[in-house]
């Protein structure tokens, strides 16, 4: 670390706000008909090693999709915003961020980048290694869950003109109502000047989107079941994880993916750090994940109800994957 470099950690939760949430999330999923669990669940540090794994099997098509478009237009991102703050929701291991930063810093405009995640463990193993890559670089890393608050600070950059990123479609997992108030706070957020990069799954052929969660190698089956474990570990619950099977498929209507589990017999779960019992008959599902996929009219009206006008749009060559850059309208 050079004497220009900087690293700051912010933390806008509560010590117990993952406990919390999750006693929260899982009985109002556990008691609710049909049951379901959020996705956010998936992602103990199991969970995050499956899903990197998910992201190199070749029927994973998206994390590549938006590589492969932030590797063609991150310069173009850079040169229409002349953003000196990258803020990016979610961030996670940073990877493909460093597409943006690379570009941002050549077009000699980048100061800050601030990461924000739930994962104080995540971040500061990114901002560690992004200070190795990035001589000079301030790190303000804010650890916030976007889906209460968006968490990034209102002054960073001081005036300075921000691109918040949103990636990874991360924004399918939310149905219509969440996404709508998500994108109000995003504009709610910004300043004149400032920017929206959002990342966006596209519709296309069912049978290349099934595959997509349900690969052959089993993968994904094993990052579904995965959040039994979770409760298993941190709500002292006794599910069996093999008495359960993986099932993904295509809702037409809706346009999305949904995950689900489905207990393979009738079953009664304890779940002794809720004081819960809960009965599972055979062949019942419950839901964990929907992965909504989105075309380019819907995701330029969605950004206009909340407030954003898209000046930009690109996909992959294939046109699989969507991502748009927006501005407060």
């Amino acid at each position: 670390m050079t004497a220009m470099q900087k690293i700051t950690m912010e933390h806008r939760l509560p010590a117990d706000h993952l406990a919390r949430t999750l006693r929260s999330d899982a009985l109002a999923g556990l008691t609710a008909t049909p049951k379901s669990l959020p996705p956010k669940w998936f992602y103990d540090a199991q969970g995050s090693a499956l899903f990197e794994k998910i992201t190199g099997l070749p029927e994973y098509y998206p994390t590549r999709a938006e590589r492969s478009i932030l590797r063609t237009v991150s310069a173009e991102i850079a040169a229409q915003t002349g953003a000196r703050v990258l803020v990016e929701l979610g961030s996670g291991s940073s990877d493909k961020t460093r597409l943006l930063l690379n570009a941002l810093r050549d077009g000699g405009t980048l100061h800050s980048y601030v990461p924000v995640d739930v994962s104080e463990s995540a971040l500061t193993q990114a901002a560690a290694a992004l200070m190795t890559e990035y001589p000079g670089l301030a790190v303000h890393a804010v650890v916030s869950d976007f889906e209460e608050s968006l968490g990034f600070p209102a002054d960073s950059g001081q005036g300075a003109a921000r691109l918040v990123a949103f990636l990874g479609s991360t924004i399918g997992n939310m149905v219509p109502a969440e996404r709508a108030a998500f994108l109000r706070r995003v504009r709610a957020q910004l300043r004149p000047g400032d920017a929206f990069l959002l990342g966006t799954d596209l519709v296309k052929d069912p049978a290349v989107l099934v595959a997509a969660y349900d690969d052959d190698a089993g993968v994904t089956a094993e990052f579904n079941k995965n959040v039994l474990n979770v409760l298993n570990v941190e709500l002292g619950a006794d599910f069996d994880v093999d008495a359960f099977e993986h099932v993904a498929l295509w809702d037409t209507d809706r346009e999305w993916i949904e995950m689900r589990l489905r207990a393979t017999t009738a079953q009664h779960v304890r779940v002794s750090g809720l004081g819960l019992a809960v009965s599972f008959a055979a062949g019942e599902e419950m839901r964990t994940e929907v992965s909504a996929k989105f075309r380019r009219e819907g995701v330029a009206a969605e950004l206009a109800a909340a407030g954003l006008a898209m000046r930009s749009w690109w996909t992959d060559t294939s046109g699989q994957f969507g991502l748009s850059l927006s501005v407060p309208a």
